[in-house]
Parts: C-alpha cells; sequence; structure tokens
C-alpha cells in the first residue's frame, strides 16, 4: 500500500495545508511535527511561489512573506530530509509546473521522491498537459494528484481513469479562501470519480469550519483545509503551533 493510501485507511483523512517558510521553516517544520500529532492524515506542503494563480489572497500573501523571508526550494528539500528522520506521515507537494519547470522536472521530482515525498499536486496543470509531468513521477514512484473543479463535468471521469494517489475535488470556482458556504454538488462529482475508478476523493477549496468539514466528510474519503491554517500561521506567527495544533484536532474530531 502506498503511503498515500494510508492516508485513508482507516476512516476519513482530514489534509492540512501550510505555506513552507511562513513565519519561518523552523515553525513550519514543528507545525508539520505538531499537526502529525493532532490527528493529521496527510500534509500538504506549499512551496512557494511568485504568482499562485490557484490561491486567494491568503495563502498569496503566506506565500510572499515566505520568498521574502529566503525561502527556496532547496531549503524546503533539507527541511524535508529532517522531518522524515522523525515522522512517516505522507506528505505531498503543493506547487505551480513553473517552479518544477525551473529547477529541471526531473531533478525536482527525483530529489522530492528521495527525500520521502508522496506526491505533487500542480494547480496550474491542465489535465490534457499532464503527460509533461506524468512519467517522470512514475519513474520515481510519486503520484501526480489530479484537481477537478465543478465546470470539468464531462472531464471528470477521464481524470479519474488517469489519476493517482487520491482526487482533489475543488469544492468552488475561484481561488483558495475561507467561504461561508459551499453551493457545490460535491455528492455527484464524487460519484462520477468512484464510478471511473476505484480511488479516494478529498475536498479543499472553502472549508474552514468543523461543521463544514463533517458536511463535506459525509460525501468524500477526506477534507483539505489550508487558508484557515495559513491564518493562523499570519496571525500568531512564532506563537502558532498551539493555535494550529487545537484546530486540527478539532476538524479531526469533527469528520471522524
Amino acid at each position: 500500500m502506498s503511503n498515500i493510501a494510508k492516508a485513508f485507511d482507516h476512516g476519513k483523512a482530514f489534509i492540512p495545508f501550510i505555506t513552507c517558510g511562513d513565519p519561518s521553516l523552523e515553525i513550519t517544520e514543528q507545525l508539520v511535527l505538531a499537526m502529525a500529532e493532532s490527528g493529521a492524515d496527510l500534509i500538504e506542503l506549499g512551496i512557494p511561489f511568485s504568482d499562485p494563480t490557484a490561491e486567494g489572497p491568503v495563502i498569496q500573501a503566506a506565500s510572499q512573506r515566505a520568498l521574502a523571508g529566503g525561502v527556496t526550494t532547496d531549503k524546503i528539500f533539507e527541511m524535508v530530509r529532517r522531518l522524515r528522520q522523525k515522522t512517516n506521515i505522507p506528505m505531498v507537494f503543493m506547487t505551480y509546473a513553473n517552479v518544477v519547470f525551473s529547477y529541471g522536472a526531473d531533478q525536482f521530482l527525483g530529489t522530492a521522491s528521495r527525500l520521502g515525498i508522496d506526491g505533487i499536486i500542480l494547480p496550474d496543470l491542465p489535465y490534457e498537459e499532464k503527460e509533461e509531468f506524468d512519467p517522470i513521477c512514475k519513474k520515481y514512484n510519486m503520484d501526480l494528484i489530479s484537481l477537478i473543479a465543478p465546470t470539468s463535468h464531462e472531464r471528470i471521469t477521464n481524470i479519474a481513469r488517469d489519476a493517482n494517489g487520491f482526487v482533489y475535488c475543488v469544492s468552488s470556482l475561484g481561488v483558495t479562501g475561507v467561504r461561508s458556504e459551499i453551493t457545490t454538488d460535491i455528492g455527484a462529482m464524487v460519484q462520477l470519480v468512484k464510478k471511473a475508478k476505484n480511488i479516494p476523493t478529498a475536498i479543499g477549496f472553502g472549508i474552514s469550519t468543523p461543521e463544514q468539514a463533517k458536511k463535506m466528510a459525509q460525501f468524500a474519503d477526506g477534507v483539505i483545509v489550508g487558508s484557515a491554517i495559513v491564518k493562523l500561521c499570519e496571525q500568531y506567527k512564532e506563537n502558532c503551533i498551539e493555535p494550529v495544533s487545537s484546530y486540527v484536532k478539532s476538524m479531526k474530531r469533527a469528520i471522524s
């Protein structure tokens, strides 16, 4: 069983996202360990990018702060190396195609795999262009995680059939961010995926409260939360470990 599959093999998975280097890489490292302790099942590590088109203002600002603080891909790789000596929690990178391209796709994915990263999410990579990265991911035994959006109705079947790891179901149109309510018919999206392939599904974009998480977990195998956690990092800065840990515990409880 792959490391990502393990995240979904004991009930509903809670998947937090954090931006690496916000407020610092030292804190990011501590956050990963604290979230793993607090019940997270898989962790998305955001590699900051200067033009994160899928992100709302909260994660955009976190990316800018991290880059201004001197975070680089190599420093993030070093952090992952240290983390893997302390935890085997499934971890995936979330970043943009340009970050991988400019590093050299083979070198980036090979290094990430050797360090123990289990998969990668590239929100700006259209399904039609996934062949640029998918063979390299397969070569290094990494899952290229596919995203499906509410608009890609007739494409959902094709995307799901080719998907690896889990399918990231985007709950709302537009960018990431906290939303007061989610109106997309998530159940129908998930059904289309499951019809095409027996693969876990996780819902992200806009989930921030335990109530929303509980509701979304009825439809899918996991729930992804980013902006609400990144907001806590922004608010509490160096003192964010405890608030984030409490938040992760409350979200995990809600979906269990």
